[in-house]
């Protein structure tokens, strides 16, 4: 009996330690979504004029709607939860009651017993009969014990009356929490079709500017192009150079640590949010027209620093018409590529260390004072660069 009195004890407090670290989990997971949000929505502002709607504010509401469905599914994670929690704790209270009804019916027959016994000084006899001295003082510490049993045993009961209570109170409030919980998830899905709503009037709107879309296309695949024949250039001179010297220790130290922190290495600004993903990807209003992005996109909002992610030296620094400068920085066999940066603060053979200033990323008086940083990583061939940096 008393295994299962602890054993039922143990189930209640586990699924409430359980709950509170996931919850706590969750709530932290949303605040910093909700925070992300109001982030794009500073970004968004004055998106609503025709005259600034552009594919960037078109990824941008689109980023804000994966948020936006990132805190339903963790408001409906949440209410899950909780009612597996419900369930769970109906459930050890349901055990827990039955082993109560158990035991005060033994407790209530031991005192009847007792209260008997006592009538007759029962116990005073049990000692005096002893053999010996010895056994008589056994004989006392025996009922000694039992004693000390039964009032253990009114302790459990306590203990269990105040544990039922408790959980009672808890499965209340978790009622309560989920009917908060579901009013919150309807308004973040009433926000979520509002913002899907204005993200297909971009669509429409951007749809009739079709020529200039193309313009824009064309002129991304020409800087992107500029860029790789830089890359190309380098990496050819690297060669020359290995011909000669082969890579220096410090140089491979720096490739070999570089290497060992992907998915850990800094954001190449201090703040933004990614909107062009590496990778072939369907363009987001032209038909059959599709975008192969060597990099990422990260815009920012207002006045932004662009930063090594890692120690290493300035390989090239050039301009490139309609993109600024791009600044390629090598780390041993690694280069990380950062386009469309002005007041440049670094120059060709420099030491950089990690998160070192390289200058500022452009901003767009015509965007609303957002500016976008086109981001690269190489080695042999382009990499991911979201597969790379940490995750936020």
């Amino acid at each position: 009996m008393r295994y299962f009195i602890v054993l039922n004890i143990v189930l209640f407090c586990s699924v409430g330690i359980l709950y509170g670290q996931t919850k706590a989990e969750l709530e932290e997971k949303r605040k910093k979504t909700l925070e992300e949000i109001s982030y794009v929505d500073n970004l968004l502002k004055n998106t609503a004029k025709e005259k600034n709607e552009s594919l960037n504010a078109l990824r941008i509401i689109g980023n804000k709607l994966n948020l936006r469905e990132s805190v339903i599914k963790g408001l409906g994670e949440e209410i899950s939860l909780l009612n597996e929690r419900i369930k769970l704790n109906q459930l050890a209270i349901d055990m827990i009651e039955k082993d109560l009804v158990i035991l005060k019916n033994d407790y209530s027959r031991t005192i009847l017993s007792s209260y008997k016994a006592k009538k007759i000084n029962q116990e005073i006899i049990y000692i005096l009969s002893a053999k010996d001295f010895n056994q008589g003082y056994k004989r006392l510490k025996y009922l000694q014990q039992v004693t000390k049993y039964r009032r253990n045993e009114s302790e459990i009961i306590a203990e269990l009356k105040s544990q039922i209570e408790d959980t009672k109170e808890r499965l209340e409030n978790d009622l309560q929490r989920i009917t908060d919980l579901k009013g919150g998830e309807e308004i973040q899905k009433n926000l979520l079709q509002g913002e899907k709503t204005r993200k297909q009037k971009i669509v429409n709107s951007l749809g009739k500017k079709e020529q200039q879309l193309k313009k824009e296309l064309e002129d991304k695949k020409r800087i992107a192009k500029q860029i790789e024949s830089e890359i190309v250039r380098l990496i050819a001179e690297e060669r020359k150079k290995s011909l000669k010297t082969e890579m220096t220790p410090e140089q491979k130290l720096i490739s070999d640590n570089f290497s060992e922190n992907r998915g850990r290495l800094p954001w190449p600004v201090e703040r933004g949010i990614i909107t062009g993903h590496f990778g072939v990807h369907q363009h987001p209003v032209l038909k059959y027209v599709t975008v192969n992005n060597k990099g990422i996109e990260i815009t920012s909002s207002g006045r932004t620093k662009a930063r090594s992610i890692f120690k290493g030296e300035i390989a090239k620094v050039f301009a490139i018409q309609g993109a600024n400068w791009t600044i390629i920085v090598k780390h041993g066999k690694y280069l990380s590529v950062y386009t469309n940066i002005i007041n440049v603060k670094v120059q060709k053979g420099d030491k950089v260390e990690t998160k070192q200033e390289l200058g500022d990323v452009f901003v767009d008086p015509g965007a609303e004072n957002n500016c976008i940083l086109k981001f690269m990583i190489f080695e042999q061939d382009y990499l991911d660069p979201e597969l790379w940096i940490a995750k936020i």
